[in-house]
């Protein structure tokens, strides 16, 4: 005769590292006093609690993960951000967008072409160490990495190997 049952509690299987939340095909607005803050796109979603307490963001079928941010005072779209996936450590307020990341700034009119991209909250920093490409106009910047703050005002591309213009 078999039993299914043992009292061994170190057969019992570990599932710390498992989602406890799985979401497909979201679309999540965020708003403060009726006042829209951030629109969210994400083909698969997965939420992990303690002790990972992470969210990560997946791409499916080239569909990429697409975050939309509004200014606070005059509600138009301010940045937007594609990437292939992105992760979110909510202890932490540190967000990480990997893989073809491309962002937006509409204020500027700044086009941002990224592997990586790290945004901590906690330092009002938005930063890459990976190389980045910078398109405003007819004018192309590349470079080893870039910082900013998280309002993207004061952008700063790191060992700046030139500026390209061209004529579309």
């Amino acid at each position: 005769m078999l039993s299914g049952c043992s009292s061994n509690i170190q057969a019992i299987p570990d599932r710390s590292d498992s989602a406890n939340q799985e979401v497909v095909d979201a679309h999540v607005h965020r708003s403060d006093e009726g006042h829209l803050q951030l629109e969210l796109d994400s083909p698969l979603i997965y939420k992990y609690d303690r002790p990972l307490a992470k969210t990560v963001y997946r791409s499916v079928g080239g569909e990429q993960v697409k975050m939309r941010f509004f200014d606070e005072n005059d509600g138009h779209l301010k940045i937007s951000i594609a990437a292939d996936s992105a992760i979110s450590f909510d202890d932490r307020n540190i967000m990480e967008a990997h893989g073809n990341v491309v962002v937006v700034d509409f204020s500027s009119g700044d086009t941002i072409y990224l592997l990586d991209l790290i945004w901590n909250s906690n330092e009002d920093r938005i930063y890459s160490d990976n190389p980045v490409r910078a398109r405003n106009g007819n004018r192309l910047t590349e470079g080893d990495g870039f910082v900013s703050d998280e309002r993207m005002e004061n952008l700063q591309i790191t060992h700046q190997r030139g500026v390209i213009e061209f004529n579309d």
